[in-house]
């Protein structure tokens, strides 16, 4: 099965190949505030909105990912601490999930860092439900994506990244990322329309 992460704004998918769902960096309000993640925002969360649709219809499961911290600093990077600046708190409006994504039905996953797997029960799930291999969309491609990506081969999970489903503060981040991805052999690119047909049934 084939499982969707979203996250930033991503999407995960799982299990036997022909089945798939979407994901990674939280798709929260607080990453569209940079200029260009916002000019970027119609066209990347409208991509997302597909994927879930198409996992739904699919009856795929989703993985909701959310970047949350806690005020007494216990989950904060290292640059938080240099800098004495905590962000992402809970109830925070930044915290909130994008209006325009339905998010019932998916299962939310909150995370301290880039990488979905990193602390969280997500390899766990994921084994639970069978699934092989995950699609992503969210922001942004240098982070949160490419950690998740990276991470999840590690874990002996295969990636695809959605590629008009992503976005990063520079294009040309974006576009040096995905190709050192695919060059290392740790993910796969596909269109929104390319990824949902992974959910197409198999003629029998």
């Amino acid at each position: 099965m084939i499982v969707p992460l979203l996250g930033g704004a991503g999407v995960l998918w799982r299990g036997p190949q022909r089945h798939q769902t979407p994901g990674q960096r939280s798709r929260q309000e607080a990453f569209f505030q940079e200029p260009t993640l916002a000019a970027a925002r119609r066209e990347v969360i409208g991509a997302a909105r597909a994927l879930a649709v198409a996992a739904r219809h699919a009856e795929v499961p989703i993985f909701l990912i959310t970047t949350e911290h806690s005020r007494d600093r216990s989950t904060w990077t290292l640059s938080m601490l240099d800098d004495d600046q905590g962000y992402l708190f809970p109830g925070e409006p930044g915290t909130a999930v994008v209006q325009e994504l339905d998010a019932e039905g998916m299962t939310r996953i909150e995370k301290t860092r880039d990488s979905a797997w990193f602390g969280t029960d997500l390899l766990l799930r994921l084994r639970n439900l069978g699934v092989g291999r995950v699609v992503m969309a969210g922001v942004s491609t240098h982070a949160c994506i490419a950690q998740t990506a990276r991470d999840a081969y590690a874990n002996n999970v295969r990636a695809m990244i959605v590629t008009d489903a992503v976005a990063d503060e520079r294009q040309d981040h974006k576009e040096m990322v995905l190709e050192q991805l695919v060059r290392d052999r740790q993910a796969e690119l596909a269109t929104v329309e390319e990824a949902i047909g992974r959910w197409a049934p198999t003629p029998s």
